[in-house]
């Protein structure tokens, strides 16, 4: 049996079994027949390639989706994720970690607000033996089955919250954190997540989802480079160009890094204001966590805002700070 933390998220599918990891771009694409597979140089740190078939439906995801598919899709909207990227994405993680027919207890996520909605479709998208194929760079395939025997849904904050309290024999190691109040404010690609946690207990009515995601500044950065460039540059190819501060458009450069700073600043007073909303009856809330992908780039812009003692989640990629947490909480759960 291995136990699997898996994370889909709008911008990045995340998985790990506690020693390995990896994630890719939530981007699905047509699988054409390449001619020419092999790298020209091999670079450092390259995201895994993924040519599979899921019940004999090939497709390329992330990386390998965005360079070579004419036809690709992606989506920020949560139904259809769901609904139409859930299992195709899913399978295409857990395949990279799995072996053959052995079972799989899986911990997941969702955000807060569509948690009840999509728990149980979520996990019956999950459920069962996957029958999969996957090719290596060279076209060589692997044939294996995913068998997915038990899957947890669980508010996605509290992948973070779980993460920071549990150690990797699935123990609580924070013991303050388990005795105290505990506020997380989760910034991922497409929405922010509030959840409020009372000696592990979770509060229903001090948590909530927004539409406060990274994906915001992304737009806003899209659309004055486009304003500049003439070019609509998709939101799933901003990501380095965001980081670096800059981007090469049909062989001009444009710096990005001063929108990107004004709409971090904007992004970060809308969720401040949410959550000092949220949480006006809740002064008594010891430690807030600071955490996602979009929490670690916000973190100088949001923390002086927020009124209580904030702490941002340390990981060397804030990515995988909740999936990271799911896979302690699955050891927890069926390993102790």
């Amino acid at each position: 049996m291995q136990i699997i933390g898996l994370d889909i998220g709008f911008g990045f599918t995340k998985v790990t079994d506690g020693s390995r990891r990896t994630l890719f771009k939530s981007l699905v694409g047509e699988a054409p027949d390449i001619a020419f597979r092999e790298p020209l140089v091999a670079a450092d740190g390259d995201a895994p390639s993924l040519h599979l078939a899921l019940e004999d439906e090939p497709y390329f995801v992330g990386d390998l989706a965005e360079r070579q598919s004419s036809v690709r899709q992606y989506t920020l909207d949560q139904d259809q994720l769901i609904a139409e990227f859930s299992r195709r994405l899913g399978v295409a993680a857990l395949a990279q970690l799995a072996r053959d027919n052995e079972p799989l207890h899986v911990v997941t996520g969702l955000p807060v607000r569509y948690y009840r909605r999509h728990r149980d479709s979520l996990a019956r998208q999950l459920t069962g033996s996957h029958r999969v194929s996957l090719y290596g760079p060279d076209g060589k395939e692997t044939a294996l089955t995913v068998k997915v025997e038990k899957v947890r849904v669980v508010p996605q904050p509290f992948g973070s919250l779980f993460g920071a309290m549990l150690n990797d024999i699935g123990k609580v190691s924070d013991t303050a954190l388990a005795r105290e109040k505990v506020g997380v404010i989760d910034i991922g690609f497409r929405t922010a997540d509030y959840a409020v946690a009372e000696r592990t207990r979770y509060s229903e009515r001090a948590s909530g989802t927004s539409e406060h995601g990274i994906a915001q500044a992304f737009e806003l950065v899209a659309a004055a480079l486009q304003e500049k460039s003439g070019v609509a540059v998709e939101l799933y190819r901003l990501y380095q160009g965001v980081q670096d501060g800059a981007i090469k458009v049909r062989g001009r450069n444009y710096d990005l890094s001063g929108i990107r700073e004004r709409t971090f600043e904007r992004l970060a007073r809308a969720v401040a204001g949410e959550v000092n909303r949220l949480w006006d009856q809740d002064w008594d809330i010891d430690t807030i966590l600071l955490t996602g992908g979009g929490g670690s780039v916000l973190a100088p812009h949001l923390a002086p805002l927020v009124a209580g003692e904030v702490r941002a989640v340390e990981n060397e990629d804030a990515r995988f700070n909740n999936v990271d947490g799911y896979w302690r909480y699955g050891v927890h759960l069926w390993e102790r």
